[in-house]
């Protein structure tokens, strides 16, 4: 397997991608309305192939394979404890047409012109390069293809993180992350993000705002033994003294708290769901 995403790789086939395998389940809830607003939007057909950038523990795939009964999936994805997790889950669902394979999209030598649909679910924002990745999706798409993808939203308009990330502050001036750098917020901007695919040989570039709520749990204990697992609450409280780490984490839990009701621990949401065609154009 070929890695230009080297630092990318490390995380999500390391303590990321354990992470997000062992509370799956849970991941794969927490956006499961963002997800349905793509298959409202983009159609799959019986009959399509279609590619899953990032997928994750499998969800995505699977649920397309189910549409694309007659046709076929590829996921694909950095993490290898999270492709064994997708393998049985659609074994478990006799998805017989849904492959999976470890891979880095942003330069798999995928074959050119095999694909309906490349879909992603928040799994996108993580290229090094990102022209050079869509390049290389696009050109395994066939002529006219659709391109469908959830990413986040700037950070402040994102509750759920937002909320997390001043809890955990503690009196500290916490940097936002630049835009279009690998990570949460790599896609946020459209301005750059029309720029790459269109750049990278797309057409038609569309934005559509996701607003949905995000569940971190059925209520603030659950939430918050989820949260103190997650890998922004060690990175921020990781360099704290014990004093310091403890009055952050008690500032997360009353955080929590105040989002509870009586449907869980509820924080806002806002993604894009962005659409584009495969084109002649090239970089």
């Amino acid at each position: 397997m070929t890695i230009a995403n080297v630092e990318m790789a490390a995380a999500w086939d390391g303590d990321e991608g354990d992470h997000w395998t062992e509370h799956a389940d849970r991941y794969e809830k927490a956006a499961d309305r963002h997800w349905h607003a793509l298959l409202r939007t983009v159609e799959i057909a019986g009959a399509d192939s279609v590619l899953d950038v990032g997928c994750g523990t499998g969800k995505s795939s699977r649920d397309a394979g189910r549409i694309a009964a007659s046709g076929s999936v590829l996921g694909v994805d950095l993490s290898s404890r999270m492709l064994e997790y997708a393998r049985a889950a659609a074994e478990r669902e006799g998805l017989t047409n849904v492959q999976f394979e470890q891979a880095d999209a942003q330069v798999h030598p995928f074959p050119p012109d095999v694909f309906d649909v490349a879909v992603s679910s928040f799994g996108a924002m993580f290229f090094a390069d990102p022209v050079a990745a869509f390049a290389n999706i696009e050109q395994a798409l066939r002529p006219r293809g659709h391109l469908a993808l959830l990413t986040w939203r700037e950070l402040e308009r994102n509750e759920w993180l937002a909320e997390i990330r001043a809890a955990l502050a503690v009196g500290r001036h916490l940097p936002t992350p630049p835009p279009g750098a690998p990570g949460p917020f790599g896609l946020a901007d459209a301005d750059h993000v029309e720029h790459v695919l269109t750049k990278a040989g797309f057409t038609g570039v569309r934005f559509d705002a996701v607003n949905e709520p995000i569940n971190l749990g059925t209520n603030t204990d659950d939430a918050f033994s989820f949260a103190q697992t997650l890998g922004i609450t060690k990175g921020l409280t990781g360099d704290l003294d014990e004093a310091s780490r403890t009055e952050a984490l008690n500032a997360l839990q009353r955080t929590l708290a105040d989002h509870e009701t009586d449907d869980g621990v509820v924080l806002g949401s806002s993604a894009w769901l962005i659409t584009a065609r495969s084109g002649a154009n090239s970089i």
